[in-house]
């Protein structure tokens, strides 16, 4: 079984038509991908005539287009099935099965902060994205956005300008961007921090992609702030399913005469916290970001210990950790060239990475990159 074979096997479920996460995930209960590959195109019940013929004959032109996106540096597919699929997103309505990642996938294992508010923000609005977003990452959070227009552009290109870091959550394939103006923030994020989408590449913006967006923003974040929404703005259901998933939702007030204030002042009246100030967020999200950090020590430690392989075939054993050990030095290095130190995969240094860095022995940087703090 080599690593594309796995890879192909996951591209194949993830585009054959009707087949939802919930049914994908249940097959990989019962044993690994390429298993559940061969089930399906021996019993492909539920299943139309598409999604046989897909099964049978998948188009190996598409799939030749999706490997080679991701045999570009940077690039990852991260399925459920990896140790560092983030754990937040357990909890969200229909779980995605994988997520397609051009950056740093570690960065969806950190604690986050959505972002989200009007396409068509004010001076005032776009000016609060970005006092909250520098804010939040000085103070060691991750800013999560949608790559909309308005506040979520905003949002990400402060954090970035505040030398930290951002995700965009997009409702389209990993290779595409929308909207068009937001090519270069696109390729800064992939650069400097991580874009993540559910969606194939190739896939183009449609309207029903963007409730399922949302859905993950609100999933991977601790809490979501909403800046300047409309009574029907998609912000609103961004923060409904925060709420929904547990998480904490904040709103900025704003002025009466404002129409694009309603929307937060509604759900102020509903009971969800006010802020006026990145401080009363981050004093609220301080314990739930410290447990979350345990969690997922407790969680990549487990995962080291039993030699849990990725996906991709990579085991996780200490023999692996013991080679990073020596391939990290004092000056910054990326993934990449760790993995060609190492060769070891992306997904399994990912882990090791993070656990090093929750220890406090590794720091990373923007750009991908990381550093070593102590002698490890």
């Amino acid at each position: 079984m080599s690593d594309t074979d796995v890879l192909r096997a996951w591209l194949v479920l993830l585009r054959t038509p009707g087949l939802g996460w919930a049914a994908l995930r249940e097959r990989l209960r019962a044993g690994d991908i390429l298993a559940a590959l061969q089930g399906l195109r021996r019993s492909p019940d539920g299943l139309g005539e598409d999604a046989r013929t897909w099964l049978r004959h998948p188009n190996e032109a598409r799939l030749a287009e999706d490997l080679a996106w991701l045999a570009v540096p940077g690039h990852r597919l991260l399925c459920c099935t990896d140790a560092d699929f983030p754990p937040l997103l357990e909890h969200v309505a229909q779980p995605p099965a994988a997520l397609f990642v051009a950056g740093d996938a570690a960065l969806l294992l950190h604690p986050q902060v959505a972002i989200v508010g009007a396409r068509g923000a004010t001076a005032g609005g776009l000016a609060q994205a970005r006092r909250f977003a520098g804010a939040l990452v000085q103070a060691g959070f991750v800013v999560t956005s949608g790559l909309a227009d308005g506040v979520d552009g905003a949002a990400h290109a402060a954090a970035l300008h505040a030398g930290g870091s951002t995700v965009a959550v997009v409702g389209t394939g990993p290779d595409r961007v929308y909207p068009r103006k937001h090519q270069a923030l696109a390729q800064a994020i992939a650069s400097d921090g991580a874009l993540v989408s559910e969606f194939p590449p190739g896939t183009p913006p449609r309207a029903d992609h963007f409730p399922r967006r949302n859905r993950l923003i609100a999933g991977l974040s601790l809490g979501a702030l909403v800046i300047e929404a409309g009574l029907k703005s998609g912000s609103l259901i961004t923060a409904r399913l925060a709420g929904e998933q547990g998480r904490e939702v904040f709103a900025l007030p704003g002025s009466v005469h404002n129409p694009l204030a309603r929307g937060c002042h509604r759900l102020i009246r509903e009971g969800v916290r006010l802020v006026e100030e990145p401080a009363e967020l981050v004093e609220v999200l301080a314990p739930a970001a410290r447990a979350l950090g345990v969690e997922l020590a407790a969680r990549l430690a487990d995962a080291s210990s039993h030699d849990i392989a990725s996906p991709t075939g990579t085991s996780q054993a200490d023999p692996d950790r013991e080679c990073l050990r020596e391939a990290l030095g004092h000056d910054p290095a990326t993934l990449d060239e760790l993995a060609t130190r190492t060769g070891l995969a992306p997904a399994a240094l990912a882990s090791m990475l993070l656990m090093l860095e929750l220890e406090g022995q590794v720091e990373s940087l923007p750009g991908n990159r990381y550093q070593r703090l102590v002698m490890v």
